[in-house]
């Protein structure tokens, strides 16, 4: 190790050390394991020093993170970053993406270069979307609102949450266009019915039912006592489980025992989601070929895999090591749309290569969001769309038809 990198190393063991998310951890944990939580470290993206101070001067995504770090509360940045346990999920994320290398075609014509997708009728300008995220007024005042203006310049895909500060109406209105909205089931049908309704009538076209929260263990946010934190008191309230105030999609709903963790869940309440909606059905939060084989038996328009950003559970399996399983279950039949871990064009094009439909990213957009608001989300999707071009370009690839398994070494 040279003099240089020790030095570096360092600087970052002592910058974690003082950080909100080793406050909000008690400082109990191993500087490793806070180490895998902060993603950053693993790719070496982020120049601790000197931060940015306008969305223009960033050079890759990590370089919002610390901005936003500054910006926002220790409460709602562990909220940001937690993991499931040691977040040992959240580390292999992004290991997984170096377990697959490239292999650049040389003498091809890549003047040209089109990104765009067109998926359930809709055309976008790349396959990258955003990722439901709950809360976004933590990190922005005008949260998933900022959010959808930056998806709508950049013509991007936004999935909605259930848990968002903004209500599908007004969302749907700053995109200018149909977005997704991704479901929580609650244990009350008729509340999870209206929640359905609102986002049909608000010209959503696709349901994306999360299923890999039925219990978890998530700790830096535990750590903060809402009951009796004034911090924590601003945000939260009584009634639904992990509810939050200024959550519009329960305005009026009586919410008195309602709980958004359904252990009692099946694949019964897919075909339940089929014949309550006329939006396209998918099911989020699949990991294996068995699973994507009972989704689609079960009439599943599409289907995410996903580890929850390594926030569902401790699975030490990488959200890009999963992929294939689910790829050959499915056999083209549905689109297949990943997330968890990306943080690169590189990482975009190797999930495509595999014969992902498209990639969804969550904390990059939340980061570029916390530290600049809608300019950060907006120059976050032109650095994804910039690399992911870079590298198409590098590939040989001039269309997302054109990107195959052929430009992997796996």
């Amino acid at each position: 190790m040279t003099a240089v990198t020790s030095h570096a190393r360092r600087r970052f063991l002592q910058f974690l050390a003082q950080s909100p998310l080793a406050y909000a951890l008690g400082a109990t944990l191993p500087l490793r394991e806070l180490a895998a939580q902060d993603d950053a470290v693993l790719s070496g993206g982020l120049k601790w020093a000197d931060l940015i101070k306008s969305p223009d001067q960033a050079l890759n995504v990590w370089d919002f993170e610390p901005v936003m770090r500054n910006n926002v509360g220790a409460h709602h940045y562990a909220y940001m970053a937690q993991g499931a346990d040691d977040f040992g999920t959240i580390a292999a994320n992004r290991a997984g993406f170096k377990k697959i290398a490239l292999r650049p075609q040389r003498l091809v014509d890549v003047t040209h270069i089109d990104m765009s997708l067109e998926l359930f009728g809709q055309r976008y300008a790349s396959p990258i979307l955003l990722c439901p995220v709950g809360a976004q007024q933590s990190f922005y005042p005008e949260g998933e609102v900022a959010a959808a203006r930056a998806a709508k310049t950049k013509n991007q895909l936004q999935i909605l949450s259930t848990v968002a500060n903004y209500s599908v109406e007004d969302v749907s209105k700053a995109r200018g266009a149909p977005i997704w909205f991704q479901l929580y089931p609650t244990t009350n049908w008729d509340v999870t019915l209206g929640m359905i309704k609102r986002a049909e009538h608000a010209g959503c076209t696709a349901l994306a039912l999360t299923v890999d929260v039925p219990a978890r263990n998530l700790e830096p946010s535990a750590r903060f006592d809402r009951e009796h934190n004034p911090l924590c008191q601003a945000c939260h309230e009584a009634g639904l489980v992990g509810a939050y105030k200024a959550k519009h999609m329960f305005d009026g709903v009586d919410l008195k025992g309602v709980n958004m963790t359904v252990a009692g869940l099946t694949w019964d309440y897919v075909d339940k989601l089929k014949h309550a909606t006329t939006m396209k059905v998918l099911v989020k939060g699949i990991v294996t070929r068995e699973d994507a084989a009972r989704a689609l038996a079960h009439g599943a328009d599409g289907l995410i895999v996903s580890n929850h950003g390594g926030r569902a559970d401790e699975t030490l399996r990488g959200s890009i090591d999963s992929l294939p399983e689910v790829l050959e279950a499915v056999n083209g039949r549905v689109p297949v749309i990943v997330d968890s871990g990306f943080r690169r064009g590189t990482d975009v094009f190797k999930a495509l290569a595999l014969g992902a439909t498209a990639v969804g990213i969550g904390r990059p957009y939340i980061w570029g969001l916390g530290a600049f608001g809608q300019p950060g989300v907006e120059r976050v999707l032109d650095i994804l769309n910039r690399e992911l071009e870079i590298v198409m370009k590098q590939m040989g690839t001039t269309s997302l038809a054109k990107i195959t398994r052929s430009s992997l070494q796996i």
